[in-house]
């Protein structure tokens, strides 16, 4: 991997040499925040390119962060000239529906990336995101003695602010917060949103409904689908993206996920019943997580009953008993639940 330097323009961080890992391409992915990885050889000639959903899909056919991505990248990317002026460009980019576009010398030696502007400022949209925020955090004592969870500060401000606000850079405007313990320093802090160019509306639970029974409160059925996300969740995830998978797929919900790991200290001994037929040398499981994001389709709230206790893992089994599609968002960006004290450290040591 082409290791990414201070100074450098923000699409010489793209490039990524072949042999490369699935995990050198996440990285390349975060340092660059371009969507987009560019393949080369040593002599810097363009190989192919590769997007996180080119990863999402390769992880869901179970390669794992150490595969290599020779086997995943496209391998004859569209590409523009040196001298392709900018009007010609954005047609390409337009007919082609592609927010990025590599530019190669006459040598196929990349020397540049256009980027779609949209990319950058996305538009507004006018999905609703509910943000969950009222439970009591009793892992999280004696920090959540006199403050809600998703208020506790994470570099200066609230986690729940950093998940608003995040959700802001991706285009959404209208939120409604689900809150019960310490209600009020949740309302009396963001109020309406209109100090963060957002609207906020509340739903105050009587009693815990869970982490999907609050939505049988909403005051009307949203027309479109709409986010919901646990309020102690911090992420990277570009929620308009999760969205828009969402509404490719024609899903009743989406459940966000990630790829947990967890090594074996000990070397595994494997048997048939007295007979020794192999040794694994500390073995690695791996499995996909709850990351506690959602997106929803109205007729997942045919399957809450108003005031009633219900999970999300609850709310997405009856809806797949009722034959409902039901899927994953496999995601890679950088993700942390705040669940414990040692969670709520590491949270603020990756804010300092």
């Amino acid at each position: 991997m082409i290791d990414a330097m201070d100074g450098l323009p923000d699409w010489r961080r793209t490039l990524l040499g072949l042999g490369s890992t699935i995990e050198d391409a996440i990285r390349c992915l975060d340092q660059s925040g371009l969507q987009i990885v560019l393949v080369i050889d040593t002599d810097l000639r363009l190989i192919g390119t590769l997007t996180d959903g080119d990863i999402r899909r390769a992880m869901l056919r179970g390669m794992g962060l150490t595969s290599a991505v020779d086997s995943i990248f496209h391998k004859q990317p569209l590409v523009a000239p040196l001298e392709m002026g900018r009007e010609l460009v954005l047609q390409l980019m337009q007919i082609n529906r592609i927010h990025q576009l590599p530019v190669v010398d006459a040598n196929h030696h990349v020397v540049g990336l256009h980027i779609w502007d949209e990319i950058l400022t996305p538009a507004g949209r006018s999905n609703l995101m509910v943000v969950m925020a009222g439970g009591k955090g009793t892992r999280l004592r004696p920090h959540t003695e006199n403050c809600p969870k998703p208020m506790l500060e994470v570099g200066g401000k609230p986690m729940l602010e950093h998940i608003l606000m995040r959700a802001k850079v991706n285009g959404f405007r209208r939120f409604i917060i689900a809150v019960h313990y310490l209600a009020h320093m949740v309302e009396e802090y963001f109020g309406d949103g209109a100090a963060w160019g957002i609207e906020i509306e509340y739903l105050r639970e009587q009693s815990p409904l869970g982490t999907a029974g609050a939505l049988g409160l909403l005051p009307q059925k949203p027309d479109e689908p709409f986010l919901v996300s646990n309020g102690d969740v911090l992420s990277d995830v570009n929620y308009g993206e999760m969205v828009e998978f969402h509404l490719r797929h024609q899903a009743a919900g989406s459940m966000a996920v990630r790829q947990y790991e967890i090594q074996n200290p000990f070397g595994v001994v494997k048997t048939n019943g007295v007979e020794l037929v192999g040794f694994e040398e500390k073995p690695v499981y791996r499995s996909h997580i709850n990351a506690g994001i959602y997106v929803l389709s109205p007729v997942a709230l045919e399957y809450i009953v108003p005031g009633e206790h219900c999970d999300m893992p609850t709310l997405f089994s009856n809806m797949k008993a009722a034959d409902e599609k039901t899927i994953v968002y496999p995601m890679h960006e950088p993700w942390l639940d705040v669940g414990r004290p040692d969670d709520l450290a590491t949270a603020r040591r990756q804010k300092h």
